[in-house]
């Protein structure tokens, strides 16, 4: 007689990540009903710059439709980073808290990183160039953030999508998307830049290279 053997059957709670991914549609859809013309043309961003031209002020940098998106975007690059983690097996902590401390870790990261640059900026007497280069990176990033979500519910939800050549794909896909940002930029204030050519340099090496060449340090020894 064949014995029965049981399995306990195990049941990942996820419950937290579906609040999170209906939260941020919630957040898509108030945007895109309070802030019609703005959204119409920020879905357009990567085709045409009309939005850059459009909403080129620096007070956009803190109005209510970037900050909100934002926290799109860092709600997409947490979780992308959360599955790339797991699927390489680099770590073993449970899913929920992992997130939380992604989340924190990129939101002082980017906050200080801006805090830091005002100061440089001042400090050189290039802040126009800082506000309007912010904006634009806050503009391409969070595009890029808003397309990474439905991807991240694809692959949380099914992990026999989990293919590696996936995760290497998105991560060029976002190499190029930051390259991008800083071709625009030059192409757009590139009478600014020229002017201010060592100070445009040494910004690049010291706030946008330096601080992620110190991450990946960071990580790989670790």
């Amino acid at each position: 007689m064949t014995a029965i053997q049981f399995h306990e059957r195990v049941i990942h709670f996820k419950d937290w990540a579906t609040i999170l991914f209906v939260l941020s549609f919630l957040v898509i859809g108030i945007n895109k009903n309070v802030f019609q013309a703005r959204f119409a043309e920020f879905i357009k961003l990567a085709v045409s710059d009309k939005y850059t031209k459009i909403y080129k002020d620096t007070s956009n940098l803190r109005s209510g439709f970037t900050i909100s998106m934002f926290f799109i975007q860092l709600v997409s690059l947490t979780f992308f980073i959360l599955l790339f983690l797991k699927q390489f097996q680099y770590s073993k902590i449970q899913e929920g808290i992992l997130f939380v401390q992604i989340f924190t870790f990129l939101a002082v990261f980017i906050l200080s990183k801006y805090l830091v640059e005002k100061i440089i900026a001042t400090t050189f007497k290039i802040e126009e160039f800082n506000e309007q280069f912010n904006l634009l990176k806050v503009s391409y990033r969070t595009y890029f953030g808003f397309l990474l979500l439905p991807i991240n519910i694809i692959l949380f939800y099914n992990p026999v999508w989990n293919k590696n050549w996936i995760y290497y794909m998105i991560i060029v896909i976002l190499f190029l998307a930051n390259l991008t940002t800083y071709i625009v930029a030059l192409k757009i204030y590139q009478n600014l830049v020229l002017r201010k050519i060592f100070y445009f340099i040494l910004y690049l090496c010291t706030l946008e290279i330096a601080p992620y060449y110190f991450i990946y340090y960071f990580i790989t020894k670790n």
